[in-house]
């Protein structure tokens, strides 16, 4: 499977973004799929996942009620839009996919088997 992230730019505090990370090369249903983000100056961060079906979800602390993933399977794409953006939400978000054998929601990167390349958010104040 690889990935392509899209979807980043510069946008004002309370602003929108949303990305998309589309997957080829393998059947997308069937992988858990999951959003990280690099601030700068510190480690790569969970920050949304979506189990295989796209009923379940979970998000860090952070960015609750405020962010929201989802996934397209028709389209072999996974979405985060963000809102009510914040300075601190300034990152590179990762979409990442478990292995299809892989059922667990982790929050883990180091579980995650395939990456996107990384989109830049920034969100001026």
């Amino acid at each position: 499977v690889q990935l392509q992230a899209s979807g980043g730019g510069l946008v004002q505090a309370g602003g929108s973004l949303r990305l998309s990370c589309t997957a080829s090369g393998g059947t997308f249903g069937n992988v858990v799929m999951g959003w990280f983000r690099r601030s700068p100056g510190k480690e790569r961060e969970f920050v949304a996942v979506i189990n295989k079906g796209g009923a379940r979800r979970e998000y860090v602390d952070s960015v609750k009620g405020r962010f929201i993933v989802s996934r397209d399977i028709t389209k072999n794409t996974a979405y985060l839009q963000m809102n009510s953006l914040k300075p601190e939400d300034t990152a590179v978000y990762y979409c990442g996919a478990r292995d299809r054998s892989q059922t667990f929601m982790s929050t883990s990167q180091s579980d995650y088997y395939y990456w996107g390349q990384g989109t830049l958010v920034t969100v001026s104040s």
